[in-house]
């Protein structure tokens, strides 16, 4: 798993984790938030590097699929690309879309 991809899980964790099943979502803390490695994990649930592994691939998926269904990360990076180029280009029309755009 790239770099990317890694901190982008890490943070639909941090959005999404309570909707996952609680074996799911202690699998996926252990790994990507305390950074144990599949065998850690396993020998300490005294489980097989395996049934681990098959728990995070499907949380991953399950993770993603929120996320294509409720997409706040999606509005987050919206959102921080338009503070971003408001910080560049400030005007006040700027100021007033980007508010505009928090009202659902």
């Amino acid at each position: 798993m790239e770099l990317k991809e890694f901190l982008e899980v890490s943070i639909l964790l941090g959005y999404y984790g309570n909707l996952l099943s609680e074996k799911q979502r202690t699998y996926m803390e252990e790994h990507f938030e305390e950074d144990l490695s599949l065998s850690e994990i396993a020998k300490s649930h005294g489980i097989s590097r395996q049934a681990v592994y098959d728990n995070i691939k499907r949380g991953i998926k399950i993770l993603k699929s929120y996320e294509e269904k409720i997409g706040f990360l999606k509005r987050e990076k919206e959102i921080r690309d338009g503070l971003k180029e408001l910080k560049a280009n400030y005007s006040e029309s700027k100021l007033d879309n980007l508010i505009a755009s928090f009202d659902i």
